[in-house]
C-alpha cells in the first residue's frame, strides 16, 4: 500500500513536471529535421511517464543521480541515460525535467551526477595536499571564490584576497580575457550553441586598442559568459576535448538552481556553507558530488547556472578538482616528475607549475620547456606538448632557474600567466601584432646569414668582393652602383660596414630602411593585471590593472642606435611625418621588466604611478 502510494506521488509529480513547461516559440516549434511528432494518446502518455518516474526512483534508491537532459537519437527520440545505463527513451518535443527554454531548444546530451566516492576522496586529497597540510592553507583554498573585481578600473579582473591559489585565478582570469578582449561581440550576439562550435575553432580578431576604461562598459552578463566559456574550455581541455568532471557542492538542488537572481542564491549557499570546513578527505567527501559532461553546450549551459558556487568561498578548491577529475587522477600522476610531492606547496600553500600547466596545455607537466626531455635509460622529464591558447612567463627565466619554451612563450593569443616566486599575475595586450616577429631583423638575419656562407676568413666578418655579389645575387640586394663601388673599394668587405649600408638603403632596393622612420623598432601597450587585492603601493586594497609602454629596439645595434634613431613620441609620431625621431623615454624597472624581456630581449619599459607588482 505504501508502495503504491509512492508511486501515485511519483507519478503526480512526473506528470506536473512534463507539463508545467514554458510554452515553445511558434518559430521554433516545428518538428526537427528528420523527425516526426507522434500523437499520444492519454492512457500511453500517463504510462510513459510512470516508466520514466519509476527509473528515477530506483537511481534515487542506489544513491546515483542523473540530471535529465534530453538528446535526440537517430529515432526522433530523445533518450535520457541512468548512470546504471537503463535508457527511457521518450518521443521527441516532450520536455523532461530540464531547466530552461535553451537547454530544450539545444538538444543537450545527458549528464550523469554522483556523489564523490571515499576512495577518490582520498587519493585527491593526499595529491593536492599531502599528508601534512597546515590548517592556514586549507582555509586559503576554502575561503577564495572566483569573483569579478567591483572596481570599475578593474572590473574584468577576478579579486584574490589571500595567497595560495592565485595559480588556479590567475589561469582563468587569462582565459576570461581571451574572450572579453577578442570575441566581446560574440559573447553579446551569439547563442550558447555558437559560442560551443567555435570555441576552439575561432580566428584571431583584430581589435583596435583599449584604454583602461573600456573594461568599466563590459556587461556583467558578457563577464559571465566569458567566465563559464573559459571554465568550459580549460575543463574540456584537461578532458582531452572528450569529458569534463564538474565539482560542485552537495547542497540541496534548490539553493544551485531555478533561482534567476544570482545575488540570492549568494546568500542561501553562504548560509548553507556556514560553518562547513575542509580538514580531511572525508569532509572533501561528504560536501562534495561530481557531474561528468561529454557534451560541450551541456556544460555551458550548467555552469551558467552553477555561477553562484563557483563564486562561493570554495570556488577556486572546487575549479581545481574539477580540472583534476577531467584530466583524471592516474594520468595527474603520470604527468609529474615526482607524484609524491602535493599539488598544493608547502610551506605557503601555492600552486605549483603542475597546476598552472594543467590548466594551460591540459597536462600537469611539471616544466615549462617544449616537449619531453628524455633523461636515457627510459626516463623522461615532461614538458609543454603543444603550442597552446595563453602562454606563460617566468620571472625565474630571467634568473637562469629555468627555460620557458616556445610553445609557452608564444601562444595563439597574446595573454600571458606571469609566474615569479611566490606569485601569479597576468600580462596581456589586445593588439595581436605584438606577437608578429620583427620584418626587419628577420630580413638582416637572412642577409647575415648569406654573409657568413661566403666568409672565408674563419669568422673574422669580412668577404672578397667575388663574395659580396653573391651575397647581394642571393639576397635581392641592388646597391646603387656609386655606393657599391666605396664598400668594394679595399677589396673585401666587413660586416659592420656593409649593415651600415643596409640600413641606408631602402626596403624596396633589398635594404633595411624603413620608410615610417621606425627604422626595426617594435612598438606596442601591453597591460598587467594583478588581481590580489593588495597589490597598489599607495595603500587601496584593490587588484591593479596597469598599461606599460613597450619599445623593443633591433638587435644589431642594441646601444648606438637605441640612443641616436628612436621612434618619435609626437602625436602621430612612429617617426611618421617629417620623419623626425627622438631618443625613447629613460627606462623604467621592476621585476615584471625582466619576465617581458625573456620574451621580447633589449625591451624597455615605461609607465605612469606606481610600478607594476607580480608579488
Amino acid at each position: 500500500m505504501a508502495d503504491r502510494f509512492e508511486e501515485d506521488e511519483l507519478l503526480q509529480m512526473a506528470i506536473h513536471m512534463s507539463l508545467h513547461t514554458s510554452p515553445p516559440d511558434p518559430k521554433l516549434s516545428k518538428p526537427r529535421q528528420g523527425c516526426s511528432v507522434i500523437e499520444e494518446s492519454p492512457e500511453a502518455r500517463e504510462q510513459r511517464v510512470l516508466r520514466a518516474a519509476a527509473e528515477e526512483r530506483r537511481m534515487l534508491s542506489s544513491g546515483r543521480t542523473a540530471s535529465f537532459i534530453a538528446s535526440p537519437n537517430a529515432a526522433g527520440k530523445s533518450v535520457i541515460a541512468s548512470s546504471g545505463g537503463v535508457e527511457v527513451a521518450v518521443e521527441e518535443g516532450v520536455s523532461v525535467s530540464t531547466s530552461s527554454e535553451e537547454r530544450r531548444e539545444a538538444g543537450c546530451v545527458p549528464v550523469l551526477e554522483e556523489a564523490l566516492p571515499l576512495e577518490v576522496a582520498e587519493k585527491l586529497f593526499y595529491m593536492v595536499f599531502g599528508s601534512d597540510v597546515s590548517r592556514d592553507i586549507l582555509g586559503q583554498w576554502s575561503n577564495q571564490g572566483i569573483r569579478f573585481s567591483s572596481d570599475p578600473e578593474t572590473s574584468m579582473g577576478l579579486v584574490q584576497h589571500e595567497g595560495g591559489p592565485c595559480g588556479v585565478l590567475a589561469t582563468i582570469q587569462a582565459y576570461v580575457l581571451k574572450y572579453l578582449l577578442f570575441f566581446l561581440n560574440e559573447l553579446s550576439k551569439s547563442t550558447p550553441s555558437i559560442l560551443i562550435q567555435n570555441i576552439w575553432s575561432w580566428r584571431f580578431v583584430r581589435r583596435s586598442p583599449i584604454t583602461l576604461g573600456d573594461f568599466a562598459s563590459v556587461s556583467v552578463d558578457e563577464k559571465i559568459r566569458a567566465l563559464v566559456l573559459s571554465m568550459v574550455e580549460i575543463l574540456f581541455l584537461c578532458g582531452k576535448k572528450k569529458r569534463a568532471v564538474v565539482a560542485i557542492l552537495n547542497v540541496p538542488s534548490h539553493l544551485l538552481k531555478d533561482e534567476p537572481d544570482f545575488g540570492h542564491k549568494d546568500e542561501m549557499i553562504s548560509k548553507a556553507l556556514e560553518g562547513l570546513t575542509i580538514e580531511s578527505a572525508s569532509d572533501l567527501q561528504r560536501i562534495l558530488k561530481i557531474k561528468e559532461y561529454t557534451s560541450q553546450l551541456s556544460a555551458f549551459l550548467e555552469l551558467m547556472e552553477l555561477v553562484p558556487v563557483f563564486q562561493s568561498r570554495m570556488g577556486a578548491m572546487l575549479f581545481l578538482i574539477s580540472a583534476l577529475l577531467s584530466r583524471g587522477l592516474d594520468l595527474i600522476q603520470a604527468d609529474r616528475d615526482d607524484p609524491t610531492l602535493p599539488l598544493v606547496t608547502a610551506p605557503f600553500g601555492h600552486a605549483s607549475q603542475e597546476i598552472v600547466n594543467l590548466l594551460l596545455c591540459g597536462q600537469a607537466a611539471p616544466n615549462v620547456f617544449d616537449g619531453r626531455m628524455d633523461l636515457g635509460g627510459g626516463m623522461f622529464l615532461n614538458g609543454i606538448p603543444d603550442k597552446v591558447e595563453i602562454g606563460f612567463l617566468s620571472l625565474l627565466e630571467s634568473l637562469n632557474f629555468c627555460n620557458v619554451g616556445q610553445n609557452l612563450k608564444h601562444p595563439r593569443w597574446p595573454i600571458w600567466v606571469v609566474g615569479s616566486d611566490s606569485h601569479y599575475t597576468v600580462l596581456f595586450s589586445p593588439d595581436i601584432t605584438v606577437q608578429d616577429e620583427n620584418e626587419y631583423e628577420e630580413r638582416e638575419s637572412k642577409i647575415r646569414r648569406a654573409f657568413n656562407a661566403q666568409d672565408q676568413s674563419g669568422g673574422g666578418g669580412f668577404v672578397s668582393v667575388e663574395g659580396i655579389h653573391q651575397v647581394l645575387h642571393e639576397t635581392n640586394i641592388n646597391f646603387p652602383p656609386e655606393k657599391l663601388e666605396s664598400l668594394c673599394s679595399v677589396g673585401f668587405i666587413v660586416w659592420s660596414e656593409f649593415l651600415q649600408g643596409l640600413l641606408e638603403l631602402d626596403k624596396d632596393l633589398g635594404g633595411l630602411k624603413d620608410s615610417s622612420g621606425m627604422m626595426g623598432w617594435k612598438r606596442f601597450d601591453i597591460y598587467h593585471f594583478n588581481g590580489i587585492a593588495k597589490s597598489v603601493l599607495s595603500g587601496n586594497q584593490k587588484p591593479r590593472l596597469c598599461k606599460l609602454r613597450v619599445s623593443v629596439p633591433p638587435k644589431w645595434s642594441p646601444e648606438d642606435f637605441m640612443v641616436t634613431s628612436g621612434p618619435s613620441d609626437e602625436p602621430g609620431g612612429r617617426g611618421e611625418g617629417k620623419g623626425e625621431v627622438s631618443q625613447p623615454e629613460p627606462p623604467q624597472y621592476a621585476p615584471l621588466v625582466d619576465c617581458i624581456r625573456t620574451r621580447w630581449p633589449r625591451a624597455i619599459c615605461n609607465w605612469v604611478g606606481d610600478p607594476p607588482t607580480i608579488v
